[in-house]
């Protein structure tokens, strides 16, 4: 007895295949290396070429000068640590407003008497776990404790302020300990690149590959584009957020103690405004305001946007109100550019 023959299968056309090589939005195609070169990077690399040729053109003799370019790097190189933290913290959701008072904190805690009796690696030490304390406490209070990310942030801010002045009672802590103060000066230059600049690069390097070529950014970019359907890919939200956090903090404590470097003290007015600074040069570097897109390359090269403009003005004698004013309008520009892109493409 034969069986009946069963119905033919119906079959559905597979979907056709995506593109390849086709580049994601604002991005160019992909070079021999494997690297798309980003549109919004190229701008600000053009930017920064104006900068400099503004600066060439006002002040020729000073601003070319080779020891004011390397000043420009050197003072670059602590907001930039500050900025590579602040980039992985925006990119997440969040934000961090205690950064310039962490940074302060951390460097008059590594300058007191009793730290510098343990010699540079006491001064690095506590520099270091100052700033991952304030980072646990930030990441505890928003993690688990529930806290709006700008309302704990506000609040460490205030406490790390205050806790400096104590410590200082107003006074500037000078180091005394020469391996520390020895980084600053120009016998200790790398083929004329100052030290500081070494560990910023260093410090970029590595959260380039953190932020792209690691389970960690990419965990990120998803807590920040939509934490919920991160959840339930089974990313834990509350941890990663509190590792966000101790990283911003680690780079504070970093650059705390390269401002200890740089200045050979530690006082409670340090780091002022570096939380407008970082802020601003993560959003024009590309970094989204409220989270799941961010690039390291262009907060670097917002940092050094926003110091060149920053020497270019002390060079032609301008007021700091003046500059304050100037990194205002490019912060509020920044936004309303990446607002309008975002509308453009339907993002929003």
């Amino acid at each position: 007895m034969t069986q009946p023959a069963s119905p033919a299968r119906r079959t559905t056309p597979d979907p056709p295949a995506a593109p390849t090589g086709e580049p994601p939005p604002g991005r160019g195609r992909r070079t021999p290396l494997g690297f798309r070169p980003d549109i919004r990077n190229l701008t600000l690399l053009g930017v920064l070429a104006v900068l400099v040729a503004v600066g060439g053109i006002t002040e020729p003799d000073a601003f070319l000068d080779t020891g004011n370019l390397q000043l420009v790097l050197t003072q670059a190189s602590i907001i930039g640590v500050v900025t590579v933290g602040m980039t992985f913290v925006i990119t997440g959701g969040g934000i961090d407003l205690s950064v310039g008072a962490v940074v302060a904190l951390a460097s008059v805690w590594a300058t007191t008497v009793a730290t510098q009796e343990y010699g540079f690696t006491g001064i690095l030490f506590t520099a270091v776990a100052v700033g991952l304390g304030c980072g646990l406490v930030n990441g505890v209070l928003i993690a688990y404790g529930g806290l709006v990310p700008f309302i704990a942030t506000l609040a460490m801010l205030a406490s790390a302020r205050g806790l400096a002045l104590q410590i200082t009672d107003g006074r500037t802590q000078m180091v005394t300990v020469e391996s520390v103060l020895d980084l600053g000066v120009r016998d200790s230059y790398v083929l004329g690149v100052p030290p500081l600049v070494l560990v910023f690069a260093a410090v970029v390097v590595l959260g380039w590959l953190l932020f792209n070529r690691t389970t960690f950014g990419r965990r990120t970019l998803a807590v920040g584009g939509n934490a919920e359907a991160a959840r339930l890919a089974g990313i834990d939200i509350r941890r990663h957020r509190l590792l966000l956090y101790l990283l911003s903090g680690l780079c504070c404590g970093i650059a705390a103690f390269l401002l200890v470097v740089l200045s050979g003290s530690g006082q409670n007015t340090n780091g002022n405004l570096y939380e407008l600074d970082a802020i601003a040069a993560a959003i024009i570097g590309g970094t989204l305001l409220s989270g799941g897109r961010g690039t390291i390359t262009g907060s670097v090269l917002g940092v050094l946007v926003f110091t060149t403009i920053t020497n270019i003005f002390a060079l032609n004698n301008m007021e700091s109100a003046v500059q304050q004013i100037a990194k205002g309008a490019i912060i509020v520009a920044a936004v309303l550019v990446q607002h309008r892109t975002l509308r453009t493409r339907g993002e929003t």
